[in-house]
């Protein structure tokens, strides 16, 4: 758990600074990767099973759509932390979620 949470740090971070439309600051990242772990564990189980018919008909690519759209709510919820547009928040979240 601590190790997810320290990867997830240091891949905001880099990826801020990889990323033009992304802006972090040290704290807004460890904060970034608490709020994301707190969406994923309660909020986004019950998005997904809400929006499952949705999945299925566009074989799984509406499960990235919500994925961005977690993202995109954890940075506006943090003060520290501007994704600009939606191709951002894909590319962070792509980034962030690959294994």
């Amino acid at each position: 758990m601590i190790k997810k949470l320290l990867f997830s740090i240091v891949a905001i971070f880099t990826l801020a600074y990889l990323l033009p439309g992304v802006t972090v600051t040290v704290l807004g990242a460890v904060v970034l990767a608490i709020v994301l772990g707190v969406i994923n564990m309660f909020i986004r189980p019950v998005l997904f099973l809400l929006t499952l018919p949705l999945t299925i008909v566009t074989f799984g690519l509406f499960a990235l759509v919500l994925n961005v759209f977690l993202v995109m709510l954890a940075a506006y919820v943090v003060p520290d932390v501007t994704i600009v547009d939606f191709w951002t928040g894909f590319f962070l979240d792509a980034s962030i979620s690959f294994p």
